[in-house]
């Protein structure tokens, strides 16, 4: 990274960043729904940073980087993003800590945010107050910006599954041996994993994770992936976030992929959301703060209306919801805090390497 910090004490860079997020908020109330642009031009700290606004994002250029040169070009800001995987980035913050260059989080999932809850900044209260209290967090750190769904693609036709499973459990069945996709070092898998650990105990999500292994699951490194090996035919079924199988099919509608949502009230149905925070290191917190408005904002539409079909989480946008996706208030699955998550990771991730599945 480019942008150099001069270091505070973090409860001073803390009040700081509150007091200017206030300020940020009446100047964006000032300035309307439709232009976020920020008042931190003048002589304060903010201003007086040099270089463009930084953001980690766990989300991936293909999906994040369209909506972030939107936001550029209707604000002004220049945006520095920085793409790796949530879990990597919130090490990196950790290992970093008051010297991190870093303005803003994006990251795929609640866990990962919040395992650096306590770097970010509580957000202004009508910002939180745009999403539902089980989409954000509790102390304000962090607020979801879409939702996704743990769901299972699976192959169609006359060389496809058959009967496909009701829950997720059933795929240690000796009928899936061999058939079966999964990326443990994935951040949605292993919040998904942490999620069944936190309602069905460890006992029971440890002898799943073996009985997968012995049942010889495929591993692969991301969800695309096993959206591919599912089309291709090396695979039957996988575990992977509703939307790649979305944006799979909008490059080939032809494509004999399709999703299937387990039983009502089973595991293997787990509402998780991408979430964005500011550190509270930030020198350019009205800057951030309108980057964070405008993904709640118009980059609601935006995320909905892209090939992938992410959840809006922000009541009132519009979207075409397919009609294969149920909406979410419907999905019957697992009933988690994300809250939760991020204190359950470490562990999952101790599960994972002791089953054999997470080999890194």
């Amino acid at each position: 990274m480019t942008t150099t910090h001069r270091p505070r004490p973090r409860a001073a860079r803390r009040i700081a960043l509150l007091a200017a997020l206030g300020a940020g908020m009446l100047a964006l109330a000032g300035c309307g729904a439709d232009d976020p642009t920020p008042t931190g031009t003048g002589d304060g700290e903010g201003a007086d940073a040099a270089g463009p606004l930084v953001v980690y994002s766990g989300r991936n250029e293909e999906f994040a980087g369209p909506v972030f040169e939107r936001f550029s070009e209707e604000t002004g800001i220049e945006l520095e993003v920085r793409y790796a995987g949530s879990p990597e980035l919130a090490a990196t913050l950790q290992e970093e800590g008051e010297a991190s260059p870093a303005d803003v989080f994006f990251a795929q999932d609640a866990g990962a945010i919040g395992v650096v809850a306590d770097q970010l900044a509580a957000l202004p209260e009508d910002v939180l107050g745009l999403v539902s209290d089980s989409h954000r967090a509790d102390d304000g750190t962090w607020v979801g910006v879409t939702g996704r769904v743990r769901t299972a693609v699976y192959r169609t036709g006359d060389d496809g599954t058959g009967e496909l499973p009701d829950s997720i459990y059933d795929l240690t069945d000796p009928a899936w041996e061999g058939r079966v996709g999964i990326a443990p070092g994935n951040a949605s898998f292993q919040a998904h994993v942490s999620a069944m650990r936190l309602v069905d105990g460890d006992e029971r999500v440890s002898q799943w994770l073996e009985g997968l292994r012995d049942n010889g699951v495929r591993t692969y490194e991301k969800n695309g992936l096993i959206v591919d090996a599912t089309r291709q035919g090396e695979i039957d079924l996988g575990l992977v976030n509703h939307y790649y199988l979305f944006e799979k099919l909008s490059e080939d509608p032809e494509a004999p992929i399709a999703t299937h949502f387990f039983a009502a009230g089973d595991s293997g149905t787990f509402t998780n959301v991408s979430a964005v925070g500011i550190l509270a290191t930030s020198t350019r917190p009205e800057q951030a703060l309108a980057l964070v408005e405008f993904l709640l904002g118009e980059a609601q539409a935006l995320f909905a209306a892209g090939d992938e079909k992410e959840y809006p989480l922000v009541p009132g946008t519009p979207w075409e919801r397919p009609d294969t996706l149920p909406a979410l208030e419907e999905l019957d699955g697992l009933d988690v805090t994300l809250n939760d998550l991020d204190t359950a990771l470490a562990g999952t991730v101790e599960i994972l390497r002791a089953s054999g599945l997470l080999t890194d």
